[in-house]
């Protein structure tokens, strides 16, 4: 295994485990196969375990797995504050104490504020105190670093990063994603400010294995080089931003191979005719979409606040991937944001389409984009996603 340091010096292993995809038996996490993957992972040198307040069942059973094998202090634990149902400075307390009872430790190695999509919730928990808060933690030796993962743009994404001393980050960021979410430019601006980076969806859950186009599964075939996760691994390892890459591994052969991986792959190991196999591999998934867009941003920004490139980006996942995929992106990184702008709110001006090097006729695409992303039924439920993600106290 290879490792990267954190902010402080510490090593953490280029490979971390995702604990949000155990294996369940009936409605309960299979606690017997689930130790087997974890152990060994952590014999094969993984030291960082990611979890969180919502994953159902998942810090009691990591708690017990690390309690139960002795190996509590040789290793990182990872959990999140559910900040978006924070509505009093008591609930601060309450949430945490209980994420150390279920993961039976008395103090977290990198604490995250979870699900940040909007500068406004950062707001709402520094006016209940939570900069104190961490502070006191800190001091008592609970919380050893602070953090945040994030789904959203990533000039958001820049807007929360600068408005704290944070210790390290999360985000969504593959090569399907380099352009949205965070993307490269919130990765490198992380690096910039000496800020770890956390990556979650290095494979899209799956779906840059699994749902690939039968004609880019042929390409990493015949290229015969790599398999479809280890092209998307090394793809992330390369950048020297990294610091850690979660798999939520859920098999003793998954969790070897990306262990093999991870002990392979260092800045830098990329080479010319692996970043074209990428280039090829993303134009047959790109092949499948409706918008022509490259997320370049030259139409950015828009007058009325759109978020064009962000828009375009979920409408073609609906159709690279499936409609539920695409839907879900756009709530995330476009529509749970307090300022968020829906395409309705276009007057039609123009100067997005002057901008545009791919010619994109976008005063009508993004009114079909919006269309196919807020069906009646969806907009009842973004509504109520909104007021309560982005609720004040």
């Amino acid at each position: 295994m290879l490792y990267r340091n954190d902010k402080y010096g510490n090593k953490l292993s280029e490979l971390g485990y995702g604990c949000m995809r155990f294996t369940t038996k009936g409605n309960k996490i299979d606690i017997d196969k689930a130790e087997k993957e974890l152990m060994t992972a952590y014999h094969n040198g993984v030291n960082y375990y990611d979890t969180a307040y919502i994953y159902s069942g998942s810090e009691a059973a990591l708690g017990l797995i690390l309690e139960r094998n002795g190996i509590r202090k040789n290793v990182n634990i990872a959990t999140k504050l559910p900040q978006y149902m924070i509505s009093n400075a008591s609930a601060l307390d309450r949430y945490f104490n209980e994420e150390l009872q279920r993961l039976r430790t008395d103090y977290v190695d990198y604490y995250l504020m979870h699900h940040m999509t909007d500068l406004v919730q950062w707001e709402k928990l520094k006016a209940l105190g939570i900069e104190e808060w961490i502070s006191n933690k800190k001091k008592e030796g609970k919380i050893r670093n602070i953090g945040f993962s994030y789904h959203g743009n990533s000039e958001m994404f820049i807007q929360i990063l600068d408005a704290y001393d944070w210790d390290f980050c999360q985000i969504q960021y593959n090569y399907l994603d380099e352009n949205t979410q965070a993307g490269r430019i919130g990765l490198e601006h992380a690096e910039k400010k000496g800020i770890p980076v956390i990556i979650m969806e290095p494979l899209r859950g799956g779906k840059l294995v699994n749902m690939l186009p039968e004609k880019a599964k042929k390409l990493i075939k015949d290229d015969g080089r790599y398999s479809p996760a280890e092209l998307g691994l090394k793809w992330l390892y390369d950048q020297s931003g990294v610091t850690v890459v979660l798999s939520g591994m859920n098999s003793v052969e998954m969790v070897n191979e990306n262990c093999r991986i991870a002990s392979e792959s260092e800045p830098g190991c990329m080479k010319e005719d692996d970043f074209s196999l990428i280039e090829k591999v993303v134009a047959e998934i790109k092949a499948k979409e409706k918008v022509g867009c490259t997320g370049c941003r030259y139409c950015m920004p828009c007058v009325k606040g759109i978020d064009i490139p962000g828009l375009f980006r979920a409408y073609n996942t609906m159709y690279s991937e499936n409609k539920s995929s695409g839907r879900h992106q756009y709530a995330q990184a476009v529509a749970l944001r307090k300022d968020a702008a829906f395409a309705s709110a276009c007057i039609k001006c123009g100067k997005c389409e002057a901008h545009c090097p791919q010619g994109i006729p976008i005063r009508e695409k993004i009114q079909e984009a919006d269309k196919a992303l807020r069906p009646w039924y969806y907009k009842i439920g973004l509504n109520v996603a909104r007021k309560f993600m982005l609720r004040k106290k």
